[in-house]
């Protein structure tokens, strides 16, 4: 019951604020109201107008968030988004994912997972981020880049299909 009021709630503040222009005062209030129903949500989360966040509940952020046009947000599992991080426009993070039963995907059991960005991490335009991930502090994940697993040399860029250590910055 939870989940589904969540659910409503996340439409409600986005339907709310849709039509708003995406000033840093609004985004700030945008990110408040979001932040009511997350585990943890530090100051100055900055949402735009039509990012789609799903399963608040789940979520636990820093400081000076920002996530940007486009972006959805959606899965059962666990998000932690540590302080500075920005998410650049038309990004997906997926913190569930599907199994197979009877040959196929449509009702198999959903496997949760968790995707963490650390501190003062960067994630360029059009990435997918699925559960398993971990971004070190300070690094940079490439434009149109899809990442599932977790690496460890911070301040370093990240980038490809699947992405892979490019080099340190």
């Amino acid at each position: 019951m939870k989940h589904k009021l969540i659910l409503f709630y996340s439409w409600f503040i986005r339907t709310l604020f849709y039509f708003i222009p995406d000033l840093p005062f609004t985004m700030r209030t945008r990110g408040w109201f979001y932040g009511l129903a997350m585990k943890k949500c530090g100051k100055d989360f900055q949402v735009t107008n039509n990012a789609l966040l799903k399963g608040l509940h789940n979520f636990s952020l820093g400081n000076n968030v920002f996530i940007g046009n486009n972006t959805v947000i959606m899965g059962s599992g666990e998000l932690i988004i540590e302080d500075q991080v920005m998410i650049a426009p038309n990004s997906v993070i997926v913190i569930g994912n599907h199994t197979s039963i009877n040959n196929s995907f449509r009702y198999g059991p959903i496997r949760k997972g968790k995707v963490i960005l650390k501190k003062g991490s960067w994630i360029g335009a059009n990435c997918s981020i699925a559960i398993g991930t971990i971004l070190p502090e300070n690094s940079v994940l490439g434009a149109n880049s899809f990442i599932s697993k977790p690496f460890d040399k911070a301040n370093s860029l990240y980038a490809g299909t699947p992405a892979k250590f490019i080099k340190e910055l």
